[in-house]
């Protein structure tokens, strides 16, 4: 694993993250999930970086390797839909009545 935080900082690319702490990925995937590991990934990291703030930088790039791995296990257990990580997913359709909403009297 990579211990350079200046190097991590200029990370843009989901790929980027799995390359620079080398961790295994599938392209296929990540092209289908990217958004949302990269979003779970950042969640993960603004708890790290809260609840741990005087980490040594090697400590911090660990634990956000594991936040990354994390995040990636999330979407192949899970779906973006029921993760719910983006207003998309959380906002009630307009002009909309769901299936749960009629009733029979």
């Amino acid at each position: 694993m990579n211990t350079n935080l200046e190097q991590f900082n200029k990370i843009v690319d989901a790929e980027e993250y799995f390359e620079f702490f080398q961790l295994p990925y599938d392209q296929k995937f990540v092209n289908v999930n990217r958004l949302h590991i990269l979003k779970k990934f950042s969640q993960y990291m603004k708890e790290i970086d809260s609840n741990s703030p005087d980490l040594s930088v090697e400590d911090r790039l660990k634990q956000y390797c594991e936040a990354l791995q994390k995040a990636y296990q999330v979407f192949e257990e899970s779906t973006p839909q029921e993760q719910k990580l983006f207003k998309v997913f959380n906002d009630k359709p307009k002009n909309v009545v769901t299936l749960t909403e009629i009733t029979s009297d």
